[in-house]
């Protein structure tokens, strides 16, 4: 048996793969080194994979935020020793995990898109380079942050439609002042801004919130996707909320900028399952 699990900041996907073939889905509580305790993953194991594992655990693929670092890696490692002793883990980060689900064995593009974004260039089996990710304060193109921050400081600049900004108000009945407050004191400020997003969903319909889309998927395209040498030669994929329900303009965005959009995924535990088939060899 293997298992693989997918860590976000708020959970974490697990799979339970036998040699028969048999799957079993798991989910639990998110976690993120940097940021919590290494028990809170203990309980995380004992309470959501331990009772599925009724085969022996050969071989544990472990992907997230946070486990860049070696001390973070080992840390991990010698945690799920803790219950399956005779498994070899392997602790990668979200972004492999991103190319191995969105591209598998082909070298692409992999992106991410959700509250916050990044990419790599994937060349089939690892990370093959980087344009550097600098966060939702300073860039972070294409992502619910960014958007979101665009959207508001327009709105609070009074340069949207009267007909938006009437919408918006009524769903977000907030001063000036009470937003500068959740953005710059609030805890998780860039998901309060990724959290628009989902009123530009809803207004479509509307030329602004269309356009709005497309000069912030054009931006990452230009910034990040066109950094990458040869980018042309590659598809570019995607994975996370924001391009998942967004991906009708992403690829027409894609395809104005001579970009080939291939696989567009919410998230990524079914692709790499896919991915980890072969190791239950």
């Amino acid at each position: 048996m293997i298992i693989i699990a997918d860590s976000g900041g708020s959970k974490i996907d697990w799979r339970l793969m036998a040699k028969s073939g048999s799957l079993q889905p798991a989910h639990s509580a998110g976690f993120n080194p940097y940021y919590q305790p290494i028990e809170d993953l203990e309980k995380s194991i004992a309470s959501a994979v331990v009772p599925l594992a009724k085969e022996e655990v050969k071989k544990i693929f472990f992907y997230g935020a946070g486990v860049s670092s070696e001390k973070n890696q080992e840390v991990i490692r010698n945690t799920f020793a803790k219950f399956f002793p005779s498994a070899v883990t392997f602790v990668g980060w979200d972004l492999l995990a991103a190319g191995r689900a969105l591209c598998g064995k082909e070298p692409g593009i992999a992106c991410i898109m959700g509250t916050g974004s990044n990419s790599c260039l994937y060349d089939g089996n690892d990370i093959a380079g980087n344009v550097a990710n600098l966060g939702w304060i300073l860039a972070d193109e294409g992502s619910g942050a960014n958007i979101g921050r665009k959207f508001l400081v327009e709105y609070l600049r009074e340069k949207q439609p009267a007909a938006v900004a009437s919408k918006f108000r009524e769903r977000y009945p907030l001063t000036r002042e009470q937003f500068l407050e959740k953005v710059y004191q609030g805890e998780r400020p860039s998901a309060f801004l990724a959290s628009f997003t989902r009123f530009i969903h809803d207004n479509l319909n509307e030329e602004y919130c269309m356009q709005l889309m497309v000069r912030c998927f054009n931006e990452f395209y230009e910034e990040v996707v066109m950094r990458y040498e040869n980018y042309d030669r590659y598809k570019a994929h995607f994975v996370g909320s924001i391009a998942f329900h967004f991906s009708d303009i992403l690829r027409r965005a894609g395809a104005d900028k001579g970009i080939t959009v291939g696989n567009i995924m919410e998230g990524p535990i079914d692709g790499l399952t896919r991915y980890h088939e072969s190791d239950l060899a």
